[in-house]
């Protein structure tokens, strides 16, 4: 409704006698009066007081349901406001949209300890955004860091999905802007191909898989354009090194122009990973030629030497060892075939692999006096009582792989796992600081010596940990988890972060927080705290540094 505002509503004697008045020169109390006698029937006339209270009316709803709105607007910030306060409470402790479970069967003991996992890892991560943003790794001591990877961020990028898992939002938040507007990979630098891969592919890749941004598919597209050319040898096994900004490549001149086998042979799944989400098989072409060249001259034992000839695609003389420069290899061998969800297409992986795990076995032995088993190495015929701290994966290899065995083998390559995890992880209880030295050598009657006495933070004992833990659920393993963890926070944790230990007997400490720690080390020890559900074995595999890759049905001939 309108406003009063014309005449024509006004009854018409009384509107001649305001004219009349209004024209005549009367006295002004009667001008007074009629005014006042005008005034008194509008508001007595029903008709304009009806109209006049609609109007009024009219203005008031208008006035309440603009307020109601604006009530309503506020409830539901509020709660909007208390909902995502809730939202991020929860995750801060427990993400895990990828599997869409809670923590169900978590306890009190297991939440602190994931909690101080948690704790070390962002006490890790502010330390290296303060002194070494996006630099390789952080020098804790001098506080300052240093490009051991040619500057490409390699503990940002590491960390991606560590943050991630652990709920710290903020943190990721600020390392990916960093990779969408400060990472360049054009750089006058010679890369290693499997460094390279693992840490930044994967990292990146891994990355995408959760988050679900694209930003991090184009970088590892990027990146692992640049590494492509390394593959462009007679016999398609690459080289180990390549020049990021110019594409030349090559090998280290020490191991005599040869490739070394973890090197050239533990880049499937990263490679693979990135041809399945780009839908361009170039990059899974490449790193499958690798695994065919190898096959066709595989041992009857599955144990490949760690030199191969780029040139002939044949292994050099040398040395067979399930640790440093061999171990990744019969890793990828089961994990490619789990990444391709165990199907035909991927099935000779698992053939392998099935063969060179008869070839492990042949080089267990065991200590004397309290029979600890170990891995030995060997070269050509003659075996070595060695067994490096990197070695310590194979036990959670063992665990993974048991399911695809059928119930007895499956039993027996288990229990081979969870002896094996006990050497490791008696590698850490047996020096003084109760952190494992780099290798361990094995004597009669001395069960095990400490043979290079660093430890540079390694998480190998830990993964194995983790995987027994799944697949057992002996909660033994969370417990020599959280002595590792402890031992950790008491000798290698300082005011600016971590570092590792010159000597695990005496407890000096060197100057370098490797970016592993952050990606694998801590990694592990949160899920080994977590519930079997989170992260679940069914969807993820795990790459060498520890980034979890989406599983994706593998297609017969998919590429080729």
């Amino acid at each position: 409704m309108g406003r009063i505002s014309s005449s024509s509503s006004l009854p018409f004697s009384w509107w001649s006698a305001w004219r009349y008045y209004l024209k005549s020169p009367k006295p002004f109390a009667l001008v007074i009066l009629s005014f006042l006698n005008f005034t008194f029937l509008i508001v007595c006339d029903p008709q304009i007081l009806a109209t006049a209270q609609q109007v009024e009316a009219s203005k008031l709803y208008e006035h309440l349901t603009h307020l109601q709105n604006e009530v309503e607007t506020l409830k539901l910030h509020e709660q909007l406001t208390h909902f995502q306060n809730e939202v991020e409470d929860v995750r801060s402790h427990a993400k895990d949209w990828v599997v869409s479970v809670g923590m169900e069967d978590d306890d009190n003991v297991n939440v602190q300890r994931r909690n101080e996992v948690k704790d070390a890892m962002l006490h890790a991560w502010t330390s290296y955004e303060r002194f070494a943003w996006g630099q390789d790794e952080l020098q804790p001591q001098t506080r300052n860091g240093m490009n051991t990877f040619g500057g490409l961020g390699a503990t940002l990028i590491d960390s991606l999905d560590t943050l991630y898992i652990m709920g710290l939002d903020e943190q990721f938040q600020r390392a990916r802007e960093w990779v969408a507007n400060s990472l360049n990979f054009n750089k006058d630098y010679e890369a290693s191909v499997f460094e390279t891969t693992i840490r930044v592919i994967g990292g990146l890749i891994s990355a995408y898989d959760l988050s679900g941004d694209e930003i991090f598919l184009e970088k590892a597209r990027d990146i692992a354009d640049r590494l492509l050319p390394a593959w462009d040898t007679p016999s398609g096994i690459p080289y180990n090194l390549i020049n990021l900004a110019n594409g030349n490549a090559h090998n280290h001149m020490w191991t005599g122009g040869n490739s070394i086998l973890a090197d050239a042979a533990s880049e499937q799944l990263e490679f693979i990973a990135l041809s399945q989400r780009t839908n361009d098989f170039k990059y899974q072409q490449k790193v499958e030629n690798v695994i065919m060249e190898l096959n066709r001259t595989f041992p009857a034992d599955g144990l490949l030497p760690i030199y191969i000839n780029p040139h002939t695609g044949i292994s050099s003389y040398s040395r067979v060892t399930f640790g440093a420069m061999g171990d990744s290899f019969y890793e990828y061998l089961l994990k490619v075939w789990i990444l391709g969800n165990k199907t035909d297409d991927v099935k000779h992986y698992r053939e392998m692999w099935e063969t060179s795990m008869k070839g492990l076995q042949s080089l267990v032995r065991r200590t004397t006096p309290s029979s600890f088993a170990y891995i030995c190495e060997k070269t050509g015929n003659a075996l070595s009582n060695k067994m490096d701290e990197l070695a310590c994966f194979a036990p959670g290899m063992l665990a993974l792989g048991s399911l695809g065995y059928g119930n007895g083998e499956a039993k027996k390559f288990l229990s081979l796992a969870e002896e094996l995890a006990w050497t490791c992880y008696n590698f850490y209880q047996s020096t003084p600081t109760k952190l494992a030295g780099e290798n361990y050598f094995f004597h009669d009657g001395q069960d095990m010596t400490v043979g290079t006495s660093w430890n540079i933070l390694r998480p190998e004992t830990i993964e194995s940990l983790f995987y027994l833990w799944r697949f057992t659920g002996n909660k033994t393993y969370r417990d020599w988890g959280w002595n590792i963890f402890q031992a950790f926070e008491k000798n290698s944790r300082i005011e600016t972060g971590y570092v590792g230990l010159y000597d695990v007997s005496t407890g000096d400490r060197d100057n370098l927080m490797q970016s592993f720690f952050l990606a694998e080390t801590l990694k592990y020890l949160y899920l080994l705290f977590s519930p079997p559900s989170f992260l679940s074995l069914d969807k993820w595999v795990f790459n060498t540094e520890a980034h979890p890759l989406r599983i994706v049905t593998r297609q017969l001939n998919e590429g080729s």
